[in-house]
């Protein structure tokens, strides 16, 4: 299957931007699930980054490969778009197509590795029920729990664990990722957040701080602005606590009582499905 843009399509590309019937016309009409545009964006990407599962799914049918990058350098996997957004019914449906899980696209990173850094627990619980290898390290050899125990979701590192994250042989990992929720569990996240804000772009811009619930989990973001509008922002779970009792559970040789993972669907116990023999 070849990289190379396939422009001749553009009825396919207005219709993403109408509803899925328009899809199913371009598609009828000839269009090419393969389409890609003039900087090189697939429409499946695009479906897949703008959180439309039901035209990820029409594409699919009709031929697009899940798999295949797309933008200028042809760096840009479905999979990983999806991801990145936090949009879990399109990975599944991508999952579903044959995606490979594991999949590296530019820099180095996975689909795991973006939802993991960004706290998109249902995603990160798809990925791995679809495959995706929770010991599989990022570009720059972090490991996942590590990550997910300094982004601060318990859910996340919950469904990790459950996948084999705290398995014999990862007690470095588990280590280290103790000692980060520890060490962030005992700072002013406020004040964390915004000083690594003000490092990178200053002092003196007006900060806000917000708290939502994101998932069942609190999230705390703090944006800088200039002239009334955001300007940046940054944004962490508050689960620090949390996940240090349960990383010290796993140290004693189990989970603390109360902090088992939840099971995956399908199963009846905190134990990832046993594929089929």
């Amino acid at each position: 299957m070849t990289n190379e843009p396939i422009r001749d399509e553009p009825s396919l590309f207005d219709a993403l931007y109408e509803d899925e019937n328009a899809v199913v016309r371009a598609l009828r009409a000839g269009a090419q699930a393969e389409s890609s545009d003039e900087e090189g964006m697939t429409a499946l990407y695009l479906a897949a980054v703008q959180d439309l599962p039901g035209t990820v799914r029409l594409l699919l049918a009709a031929g697009a490969d899940p798999d295949r990058a797309s933008g200028p350098e042809a760096g840009d996997l479905p999979l990983c778009g999806a991801a990145c957004g936090g949009h879990t019914e399109v990975v599944e449906a991508l999952l579903s197509a044959g995606a490979r899980p594991d999949l590296r696209e530019e820099f180095g990173f996975t689909a795991l590795r973006w939802a993991v850094g960004l706290g998109h627990a249902s995603t990160v619980e798809a990925m791995l029920a679809g495959g995706a290898d929770p010991l599989l390290p990022g570009p720059q050899g972090e490991p996942m729990l590590v990550l997910a125990a300094q982004r601060g979701s318990l859910r996340t590192v919950r469904a990790l664990l459950a996948y084999g994250a705290g398995a014999p042989g990862q007690e470095a990992a588990v280590g280290v990722a103790l000692e980060e929720a520890r060490r962030l569990a005992g700072l002013d996240l406020e004040q964390e957040l915004l000083g690594q804000l003000e490092a990178a772009y200053g002092t003196g811009l007006d900060a806000v701080v917000r708290r939502d619930l994101v998932d069942g989990e609190e999230t705390v973001t703090v944006e800088l602005l200039r002239d009334g509008e955001p300007a940046a922002g940054v944004d962490r779970h508050t689960g620090h606590a949390e996940i240090a009792a349960l990383l010290e559970g796993v140290t004693r040789g189990g989970a603390p009582r109360g902090s088992t993972p939840d099971a995956p669907r399908g199963t009846t116990s905190g134990a990832p499905p046993t594929p089929p023999g």
